[in-house]
């Protein structure tokens, strides 16, 4: 990696390897690991504000790095460059992320830029003259939107391949799906073209691209972000955040988007500076169903996590599910059918024609068609079934007295492009997902925080994130946990092969 001279930003090397052995795939001892080798957020504003740098130089920079890695892995579906490094030379708010470049992902409105959901069926959107209220927050935050991050179609999938506009490729190896829906940003972030990007979390979709590709994302409780999906029950289970490599640059942005009103869902949790001397009681779970077992690396990542979390004092104790995952999972898919057909219906109300491959792909067709066969009591049933699996949820934890739950996010390491991807056979690509996302759903429906910490990598030099997940609110609680592993067990200084 070459160090970036202020005046040497716009023509810093690549390195573009295909391959993607490391010399050091465990944990580092704190003492002998390297500093990061990019800034983060915070550090970036920092350099800013003290005018070692200007934010158009560091939005010049990340333009070109965007163009540069754009080719290889494929994380930008919209890019708003012009308008980015006007507003960097313009002089950007006197705001904490004054000047620091940032992506939003394809889900949501950003003004000026047209919102396609991964999909062909809106090609022809034109830019948006709204934008959601945490994307205001974005901008009162001083971050410059350099353009939109790839997501598969109306991210549906946990693998971003969408056939309107390609693979996004992973930069720890090309060969691997980033995760999704949030697979572009985190391809950017980790590949190091900007400290931070937009992620939406609607059954892991910033855990799993976070577990994937070695960064750190807490998905927030629902209503805790004032965001597009607002305070609704379990049919409302979207929520946004970010994804980063640091947890300070997490913690701010939540300190700075979160909802504020008199209404909100809780009580502000403002800015989490660091770690907390209280000791958690956590619960330590494997299995997410009967017949479901993760991969041995998986087992290697959760059980790694699990003596750190007792190294550091925190009292461990092993766990089992308090309901039943293999139905759950079910019971999710057919709320997620649900969310295709409104997807299929305002397709053809926008077109005048019915879905078909032209407009969605197969896999959305396939849950479109898996809406229209359900009888209608098979929906309500379902729903009945997943408040009740909400309760069983929360009071798992005053049941069992534990603070957090520990689990893997995902049952294997990073899969190959093409394995979960849109063009697979229905039944097949559903059997394969069901064994592949089974952990990161509930804290979906019961509304709960859960965070992916990067904190182990494969012997082939595969990062494999831990999940830790809390009862609805404790955000905090997490926020600090994280600050304690990321110092006992540092992993800001892992560069993959393919980065900036």
């Amino acid at each position: 990696m070459t160090r970036i001279t202020r005046r040497a930003l716009a023509a810093a090397p690549l390195a573009l390897v295909a391959g993607h052995a490391l010399a050091a795939p465990r944990p580092l001892p704190p003492s002998l690991a390297p500093a990061s080798p990019w800034p983060d957020a915070t550090e970036t504003a920092a350099r800013i504000r003290r005018g070692e740098i200007t934010a158009a130089e560091v939005v010049e920079t990340a333009i070109a790095r965007c163009e540069a890695l754009q080719p290889t892995l494929n994380f930008i579906v919209n890019s708003d460059f012009d308008r980015a490094l006007a507003k960097a030379k313009a002089g950007p708010p006197a705001a904490p992320f004054a000047g620091v470049p940032f992506l939003v992902k394809d889900l949501v409105d950003y003004k000026g830029l047209p919102t396609r959901f991964g999909s062909q069926s809106a090609r022809m959107a034109p830019p948006a003259t709204e934008q959601a209220p945490n994307c205001d927050a974005f901008d009162r935050a001083g971050l410059i939107v350099l353009g939109k991050s790839a997501t598969p179609e109306a991210g549906f999938l946990p693998s971003t391949e969408p056939l309107a506009t390609g693979l996004t490729h992973n930069p720890w190896d090309l060969t691997r799906s980033t995760g999704g829906s949030s697979g572009g940003s985190a391809a950017a972030v980790a590949a190091g073209v900007v400290p931070a990007a937009h992620a939406t979390d609607g059954g892991g979709s910033i855990r799993i691209p976070a577990s994937h590709c070695g960064l750190f994302g807490l998905k927030p409780s629902r209503g805790r972000i004032d965001d597009w999906e607002g305070k609704g029950g379990i049919t409302a289970f979207g929520v946004e955040h970010v994804l980063t490599r640091s947890v300070r640059d997490s913690a701010a942005l939540l300190a700075l988007t979160e909802d504020h009103k008199p209404d909100a869902s809780f009580p502000p949790v403002g800015v989490v500076g660091g770690p907390s001397k209280k000791r958690l009681r956590v619960g330590v779970m494997m299995a997410n169903g009967e017949g479901h077992s993760p991969t041995a690396e998986v087992m290697a990542a959760n059980d790694h996590a699990a003596k750190l979390v007792a190294s550091l004092g925190h009292r461990v104790d092993y766990v089992r599910l308090p309901y039943d995952g293999d139905q759950f999972i079910h019971d999710f898919l057919a709320l997620w059918a649900s969310s295709a057909k409104q997807l299929a219906d305002r397709v053809a109300k926008a077109t005048g024609r019915k879905p078909d491959d032209r407009l969605l792909e197969p896999f959305s067709l396939g849950l479109v068609d898996m809406a229209a066969r359900a009888k209608p009591q098979e929906l309500d049933q379902a729903l009945r079934r997943l408040e009740a699996n909400v309760l069983a949820y929360d009071t798992w934890f005053t049941a069992y007295q534990f603070d957090v739950v520990l689990s893997p996010v995902l049952s294997s390491d990073p899969p190959k492009l093409g394995e979960i991807g849109p063009l697979v056979p229905f039944d097949t690509l559903v059997a394969r997902l069901i064994e592949y996302v089974g952990y990161t759903p509930i804290h979906n429906i019961a509304g709960a925080p859960a965070m992916s910490v990067p904190l182990y990598w494969t012997e082939a030099g595969l990062p494999i994130g831990t999940m830790f997940a809390a009862r609805a609110g404790h955000e905090r609680m997490l926020f600090e946990l994280a600050y304690e592993l990321e110092a006992a067990n540092p992993w800001a200084q892992r560069v993959p092969p393919v980065h900036v």
